[in-house]
């Protein structure tokens, strides 16, 4: 798992334990940067670096030019550090880095960021780094990997947060690890460290509301709490910008693909249920209601339901329909 040897490197890096060789690769570019960034922030020391340290941009250089610089020797320090960002700009040439993997200067402490591409692993590159150095693909989270995210980053930091508060962030700014990333730094300069974050953190300072967003809308739904559902869909006709139907439609139907799953399983219960579905056992009871509620006839209905609501927001087949007004067409329907 990508995330288990993200922290052993980060772990080794500040243990002192170099490679000669990073190749950071993969399509999150959050995760390179991590690596990357703490390398250059904490491996030489702030007077090592003025000789020691260079940043070199694939875009300008040539494979020739990262190995030349390299292959140098550090200035009244153990090792320099050459970090190659946008090293996918170099992705027709990589292959030339073989010779220098296979044989890398130990006094060296080489960073390849190729972002948003993979290396062949039949190939003599992978083959002499997976040897020599470090191998890390940063991969893009699921999207039900994004809650227990928030939770183990705030945990590492000093600071809780409750399920509801996680749940509320992974809705609300969607897999994007960057952008999550500057929300929880926003709220640790406002909150104390060792507090436990709650949603009225989130309203009060991101400005996400705890009562009207798309994971209240998906529980009062799966309770067929018509009037809690109705009350968050005028709040969202009210704030179209803040709350796309687009966004919405998405995360209603992932919920009603999910509860396919679960009139699926033999034995419907809290474990079962958050194995099947990768979700955590705090929010099981929601599908297991909701199960209830919905007959695996009703979920696809409203799948269906769904895609043509998602067809109709897009003027398809139709004069363009307020988002507000086919929610509540979709909920009448599905309510009912």
């Amino acid at each position: 798992m990508a995330l288990q040897d993200l922290q052993t490197i980060l772990t080794d890096i500040k243990n002192r334990k170099f490679k000669p060789f990073y190749f950071l690769y993969g399509e999150e570019a959050f995760f390179i940067d991590q690596i990357s960034d703490y390398i250059e922030d904490n491996v030489l020391t702030e007077e090592e670096r003025g000789f020691n340290q260079m940043t070199l941009y694939g875009r300008d250089v040539s494979v020739e030019d990262i190995v030349s610089n390299a292959k140098r020797y550090p200035m009244m320090a153990e090792r320099q550090v050459i970090i190659v960002k946008e090293a996918q700009d170099l992705s027709r040439t990589i292959e030339k880095l073989v010779s220098y993997a296979e044989n890398p200067q130990p006094t060296t402490l080489l960073v390849v960021c190729y972002k948003y591409k993979k290396l062949d692993k039949r190939k003599k590159l992978y083959k002499a780094l997976n040897k020599e150095g470090v191998l890390f693909e940063g991969k893009k989270l699921y999207d039900n990997q994004i809650s227990p995210w928030i939770i183990r980053t705030l945990k590492s930091q000093g600071y809780g947060i409750t399920q509801k508060a996680s749940h509320m962030l992974a809705e609300f700014l969607g897999s994007d690890l960057g952008k999550v990333s500057n929300e929880l730094n926003k709220l640790k300069l406002i909150l104390p460290k060792g507090i436990e974050i709650t949603p009225e953190h989130i309203e009060e300072n991101i400005g996400i509301s705890k009562d009207f967003n798309n994971f209240e809308l998906q529980n009062a739904i799966g309770e067929k709490n018509k009037l809690k559902a109705h009350r968050i869909i005028n709040y969202f006709s009210q704030n179209p910008k803040d709350n796309p139907i687009v966004l919405t439609s998405a995360l209603l139907f992932s919920f009603f693909s999910k509860l396919l799953q679960v009139h699926s399983l033999s034995n419907i219960n809290d474990k079962s249920v958050a194995t099947a579905l990768g979700i955590s056992p705090y929010f099981s009871k929601d599908y297991i209601t909701a199960a209830r509620n919905y007959s695996m006839r009703d979920a696809s209905q409203a799948i269906s339901l769904l895609r043509v609501m998602d067809l109709k927001s897009k003027g398809v087949d139709s004069n363009a329909i307020p988002s507000g007004d086919l929610l509540k067409e979709f909920l009448v329907k599905i309510m009912d």
